[in-house]
């Protein structure tokens, strides 16, 4: 396998600037590389035993320790839950907890966590997944009584106020707001996106109860997440109830073709296109959905339209990796939510009813199988990602 014509290809056409900025990340530590190279990791993953004996279920097709955190429903209450569809699809379940199991053991190498501790994770990761299935009704985490850092992070979600919020990205001048321009969050747009965005926003509003609320101030081109660096995305400023301080930040984000799903063709429902896919997904097996969730079309594009969620409500792995006994709470906490995701969205399109489900969380050996296995692919993961660091220090991914 050519790692390096496989990343190359695999990021063509993104925006140059943001692809330069993933393209560092990647080389920054492995965790960053196995978030950024998705594609890689399922054509790495084996297509028979364990994967191929487990039921089909709805997966977010990129489970991996950063894609959980803290969001406002549509009902403005505060949720911890999986928080990216960009690649989901139906798969075995096998496939989502050993790119999860993986994670935790590729972030260990890179956050200073011993061998030991992150096996212990894993199997606590495991252990919650498996007990949360059994019990065959799906949940969502509540602020009043889970502990550690969940319990921080909905916490801090709930005490923010919008203006703190705003502050964060835009700045004031002349009483009106305009997004902080500071190549980390943000980047300029040229006027040619800055009229396609406004237009497009336009035609949104004139569908909707409200149309005022999406009067469009200001338009940036957004930086977030590792995976999806260089995908045409966008952070909207928009009037929401009032300038200055009541304003709304919304994230338009191009949908690309699920790398999971590649792999499982033949298996997966028709789509009108893939926003439809990712917004239908995530209703699916949120408890509570984002606001603002829209699946959109400009031109031959579609595209996901929902508030934007700020990388600072995700697990801050970084803060708490010397904290075992809490980065063993939050995991358990995210093995009750992939059941929870997976029994939620049972019995949909092809996927596998909630008693199939108990019955693969009742069977053990799957269990073993599945660690040993995200172990031989996390030390794959640090294969490709010295291979990759090499051909990057030698120029090999410089963006022009």
């Amino acid at each position: 396998m050519k790692i390096v014509n496989r990343i190359l290809n695999a990021n063509k056409g993104r925006d140059p600037e943001r692809l330069a900025l993933k393209y560092s990340a990647m080389r920054s530590n492995a965790f960053a590389f196995l978030r950024g190279t998705n594609h890689l990791f399922y054509d790495r993953l084996p297509k028979s035993g364990i994967c191929k004996s487990a039921p089909l279920t709805w997966c977010c097709g990129d489970l991996h320790l950063e894609n959980f955190g803290s969001y406002k429903g549509d009902n403005r209450l505060v949720y911890f839950d999986i928080n990216d569809f960009d690649e989901a699809a139906l798969a075995p379940p096998s496939w989502e907890l050993s790119r999860m199991i993986t994670s935790i053991m590729v972030s260990a190498h890179s956050f200073d966590i011993s061998t030991e501790n992150a096996k212990k994770l894993s199997e606590q990761f495991i252990e919650s997944y498996a007990e949360a299935l059994l019990t065959g009704k799906a949940r969502w985490v509540e602020r009043e009584t889970t502990q550690g850092m969940v319990r921080e992070l909905l916490e801090q979600l709930r005490q923010r106020t919008r203006v703190d919020f705003l502050n964060t990205r835009t700045q004031k001048q002349h009483k009106l707001r305009h997004f902080i321009l500071d190549g980390k969050k943000s980047l300029p747009v040229s006027e040619a996106q800055r009229t396609e965005v406004t237009r497009f926003m336009e035609r949104f509003a004139s569908t909707q109860p409200h149309p005022e609320f999406y009067k469009v101030l200001d338009v940036a081109r957004r930086i977030a997440g590792t995976g999806s660096l260089g995908v045409e995305r966008y952070a909207i400023l928009v009037e929401g109830k009032g300038s200055p301080d009541q304003n709304y930040l919304l994230d338009l984000k191009q949908a690309r073709p699920s790398s999971m799903a590649k792999h499982l063709t033949t298996i997966q429902p028709a789509w009108n296109n893939e926003a439809e896919r990712v917004v239908t997904l995530q209703r699916r097996m949120q408890a509570v959905s984002m606001a603002f969730l829209y699946p959109e079309v400009i031109g031959t594009r579609s595209y996901v339209l929902q508030a934007l969620q700020p990388f600072e409500d995700r697990v801050p792995l970084a803060k708490y990796h010397r904290h075992i006994d809490s980065l063993t709470g939050v995991v358990q906490v995210m093995g009750q939510c992939v059941a929870w995701a997976q029994l939620r969205s049972s019995g949909r399109q092809g996927s596998a009813i909630a008693d199939e489900l108990i019955d693969f969380a009742e069977r053990k050996k799957w269990r073993f199988k599945l660690l040993e296995l995200a172990y031989e692919l996390s030390n794959q993961v640090k294969e490709d990602w010295q291979t990759y660091s090499e051909s990057y220090d030698d120029g090999a991914f410089q963006v022009i």
